[in-house]
């Protein structure tokens, strides 16, 4: 596949992230994190960049997303985060004393990036370093924040972060270019 051919779906997907990730940076992190924390505006910036680097994938191309029986675990990688972070995540937050509104949900920086790592496995392909370098820090990041905060549905994302990332960068099937040709 040439940058750029990429199907319907996958322009979509990247989209979606394009919008949770400006969204994360300039509402959550900027206009309401930065009141409480004033290094919310550093970390805005850069959900800022990751978010307009998944909409110039959906514009340009990247990586198509879907399951293939060649990377099956992968596949099913994916989707253990995608079902930790919409469903095992807010489920724990309760278990941990959290209550809604006050709890962390979908939308906001630590459930959406393991949600961003389980549809990053989802792609054929490689995955560009630079499209990882950004969650995998706010991985590390919301982990040690999370661990002063007791928010213990957290350490999710610390896997999320770590392994998603290995298996994104090391873990290609042997003969896939960067470029995402064959």
């Amino acid at each position: 596949m040439i940058l750029g051919e990429i199907n319907r779906f996958s322009r979509w997907v990247h989209l979606v992230l394009a919008i949770l990730w400006l969204w994360m940076g300039l509402v959550y992190q900027i206009l309401y994190f930065s009141e409480i924390n004033r290094v919310a505006w550093f970390f805005g910036i850069f959900f800022v960049i990751q978010g307009l680097l998944f909409g110039y994938f959906a514009i340009n191309g990247a990586p198509d997303f879907k399951f293939r029986a060649d990377t099956w675990a992968r596949g099913v990688l994916g989707w253990l985060f995608i079902v930790y972070a919409l469903l095992v995540y807010p489920f724990l937050a309760t278990i941990f004393g959290h209550s809604y509104p006050e709890m962390p949900t979908f939308g906001l920086p630590c459930p959406t990036t393991i949600f961003t790592f389980g549809l990053l496995l989802w792609t054929h392909g490689k995955v560009p370093w630079y499209a990882l370098v950004i969650p995998f820090l706010w991985s590390l990041i919301g982990v040690s924040a999370a661990l002063g905060l007791g928010m213990w549905e957290d350490m999710g994302l610390g896997i999320a972060g770590v392994l998603g990332t290995l298996v994104l960068a090391f873990g290609q099937r042997a003969g896939t270019k960067v470029s995402g040709t064959r």
